[in-house]
């Protein structure tokens, strides 16, 4: 299963809901969301700043993954983004393709 990095930023309503459940129920929920899309959550944290919420989740594919970023931002809630996580294997075995492109003009 492929990682993907999960950060997100509350709206004023989504800060009003975690105000009232705490934290640790919004985890609760991230998790058997990532659940119920096929995936699981490796880890979350709240943080402060421009993102409220970092988490490492794995799912079987992009298409689950993307389902579920698409359902959260739906709520209007929270601000997802959705970011798929290379491994070091990823990354040599991209280093060893050879694509061909022609910039514009050139």
């Amino acid at each position: 299963m492929a990682k993907y990095l999960i950060q997100g930023s509350y709206v004023a309503s989504g800060v009003k809901g975690l105000m009232v459940e705490g934290g640790t129920k919004r985890r609760d929920a991230a998790a058997a969301a990532i659940k119920s899309a096929g995936g699981s959550l490796e880890s979350f944290y709240f943080a402060f700043g421009d993102i409220d919420v970092i988490g490492i989740c794995e799912f079987p594919d992009a298409a689950s993954a993307v389902a579920l970023s698409l359902l959260i931002n739906s709520t209007g809630a929270v601000s997802l983004t959705l970011t798929p996580l290379l491994t070091c294997d990823d990354i040599d075995a991209a280093t060893k393709k050879s694509p061909s492109y022609r910039p514009p003009g050139g």
